[in-house]
């Protein structure tokens, strides 16, 4: 098979997104490419950096669509005719659907800020930073039809330091993040994930 095709989804500021594509465009990342950013947000500053790295970008909105059920559709219509491989969510403020998730099971990767199923939800890094506990961390996981339940593919611990503010441990958090994520979608690429109910399996490339 040629280069698989990612279609990365993005709702907010992109950084995430920018990091695969410059670790693919160095070579750390091997044997995919993003084919497409889909954002279902018109002013996500996502596009703007997409379009600076020379990405096809596409903006579907939920309002223009009755239904969830025709969102997902008009969004399944075009990863089928841009050849989608996989689907990486970085930063997508929606819940996909059971429907979708099944037609695209086993193809869909999330990235999480804590090391779930501690902390799930959008405010994982602040619940982690107020809760007073010892360390946090990232998560890659396959996207089910829960909300931060799939089954985990890789978690990264991050120690929550005596002396951290809350955007302290933010940005070193993404550090990891920046690191995890191309580690997971390499693995996925090169067909070495065993998903098996719940559990993930990481097959050696010997």
């Amino acid at each position: 098979m040629s280069d698989a095709r990612l279609a990365v989804f993005v709702s907010g500021s992109g950084t995430n997104m920018e990091n695969i594509a410059r670790v693919i465009e160095s070579g750390k990342l091997k044997g995919c490419r993003i084919q497409l950013v889909l954002s279902d947000q018109r002013d996500a500053y996502a596009l703007k950096r997409a379009e600076q790295l020379k990405l096809k970008t596409m903006v579907i909105e939920r309002g223009e669509f009755q239904n969830k059920l025709e969102f997902e559709a008009a969004i399944t219509q075009v990863l089928q005719r841009e050849k989608i491989h996989f689907i990486v969510l970085a930063g997508f403020m929606r819940v996909l659907s059971p429907e979708f998730v099944k037609t695209f099971r086993g193809r869909i990767l999330n990235i999480h800020p804590s090391l779930l199923p501690r902390f799930k939800g959008a405010k994982a890094i602040q619940d982690a930073y107020e809760s007073r506990e010892s360390k946090t961390g990232v998560t890659v996981h396959f996207v089910d039809e829960g909300v931060d339940t799939g089954p985990i593919i890789l978690q990264r611990e991050v120690n929550i330091l005596p002396d951290e503010t809350l955007s302290s441990l933010e940005a070193r958090i993404h550090a990891v993040e920046y690191e995890l994520y191309p580690e997971a979608i390499q693995c996925l690429v090169d067909g070495r994930l065993e998903l098996k109910g719940k559990r993930v399996r990481i097959r050696s490339l010997d």
